[in-house]
Formats: structure tokens, sequence, C-alpha cells
């Protein structure tokens, strides 16, 4: 199948010299190089935030009646922290 692809002189310049020094048509490095990429495992999961909660689910939250001043001792240690 024929396609157009836009990209960088200096990549295209890059890509005609390697396929030159390794003696491929630059149609299958590109074929090489998408395969590569195509067929590489995904090395990366999905990062999960450590869940943080306060209190026990479905109980009050033992922070709401704090005042801002406690609070703020609560959150960095003590008062005058």
């Amino acid at each position: 199948m024929k396609t157009t692809v836009e990209i960088s002189d200096a990549l295209f310049a890059r890509a005609k010299r390697h396929a030159r020094a390794v003696g491929k048509p630059l149609r299958a490095l590109i074929e090489d190089g998408l395969r590569l990429v195509l067929d590489a495992p995904r090395s990366r999961a999905s990062y999960r935030l450590p869940d943080r909660s306060v209190g026990r689910p479905g109980a009050p939250d033992p922070l709401e009646t704090l005042s801002w001043p406690e609070l703020r001792d609560e959150i960095y240690g003590g008062p005058g922290a």
C-alpha cells in the first residue's frame, strides 16, 4: 500500500543514511521500525494513587469537626509546629 507520511528533514536524512549503510531500501527500514514499535510490549502500567482515606468507610469524617488551627496542627504534627 502506498501512503504519504510527513517527517522532519533531519530524521528523513538519518533514515536514508542508515538504510544505505545496512543495505536496505528505506521502505523496509520504515516497516522494520513500525514492527518494532507495534510488537513491543507495553512497559508502563498505569499509576494507581494510594488510598489515603481518613477514618472508616461509612463513618463520619473525623477531621470534619476540627477548626482550621486544629486541622493545621493535625497535618503538621502538633500545636505551633
